[in-house]
């Protein structure tokens, strides 16, 4: 399995999934401003500054703590405190938190580690629980009411995430083959004419070094990013429309609700779905970096 074949796999539905999205949000923004025009309010979409809130604490340095940081240090406290919950109290017969715990656990392990990595998934499985249930709380924070950002839509968390996966990926390849036989079985592909290295090999730098840790990044802070606007789009309209539209326009606050709700079940999945995701490729790229061959 390559991460050719995996994207390719994912393209189709994250393809469908961004139109629906651009769907909605072209019919919403639409009525939004239709109805801002003979209304007595004012209709005012989210914009990008969601996702660059004021300071709580030194504002303008380096230590800046702002509400996105906040809902990070508050999903990392309860995912750790679930997890020593469900380990102190851990029995032989599992109660239904212990169980559900164990489910999570055994789906990264056999699921992902286990299927992708085989015999070597031992070694990484630690590193991949991780990454799935810090990416899962990060994600659901977007859908927790009084939260309501996911906090894997500012790109630092998806790049340091990332980066930890680049670093682990490149490190075990040299550890198996040595820095020049990495690079030999990374960069030249076994049974390739000798020409085509001169097209090959260029683009297989670009994509160990550039691109598999940048997509990885940005395809989760990209899913985040709009999933979020699209729910604070939703919700706002509902607003306008129940408190400041006129007239029959009102009603077009039941529309804009049960859009919201329905994408806020659809963002769940979304945020399950990209934890999945990252995972899968972080272990697909490692396990390509130890095979014999590529």
């Amino acid at each position: 399995m390559t991460d050719r074949s995996i994207d390719a796999c994912l393209q189709g539905s994250r393809r469908r999934g961004h139109e629906h999205r651009e769907f909605a949000l072209s019919t919403i923004a639409t009525i939004g401003l239709l109805s801002a025009s003979g209304a007595s309010g004012e209709f005012h979409p989210p914009s990008i500054s969601e996702f660059f809130p004021s300071a709580i604490f030194f504002e303008g340095s380096f230590l800046e703590f702002n509400r996105i940081m906040l809902v990070r240090v508050l999903a990392a406290i309860v995912l750790i405190a679930l997890f020593v919950i469900a380990a102190r109290r851990a029995k032989l017969v599992p109660g239904r938190g212990q169980n559900i715990a164990e489910m999570g656990l055994d789906f990264v392990r056999v699921s992902i580690a286990d299927e992708i990595l085989g015999h070597n998934a031992r070694r990484y499985v630690p590193m991949l629980t991780t990454i799935f249930f810090a990416i899962l709380a990060f994600n659901i924070t977007g859908v927790i009411p009084l939260l309501n950002i996911g906090s894997t839509a500012l790109i630092g968390l998806p790049l340091l995430l990332a980066g930890w996966v680049y670093v682990v990926y490149l490190a075990s390849g040299i550890q198996k083959f040595g820095l020049l036989g990495y690079l030999k079985t990374s960069l030249f592909p076994p049974g390739v004419p000798w020409f085509l290295y001169f097209l090959i090999t260029p683009i297989e730098i670009l994509q160990v070094f550039v691109f598999r840790p940048v997509t990885l990044a940005l395809r989760l802070a990209a899913n985040m990013i709009a999933g979020h606007l699209l729910l604070v789009l939703c919700f706002s309209a509902t607003q306008f429309f129940f408190f400041e539209a006129a007239g029959a326009l009102k009603a077009m606050g039941v529309v804009s609700l049960a859009a919201g709700l329905g994408f806020t079940l659809f963002e769940m999945l979304v945020a399950a779905l990209q934890a999945y995701v990252f995972t899968l490729l972080a272990a697909v790229y490692i396990s390509m970096s130890i095979e014999e061959e590529h």
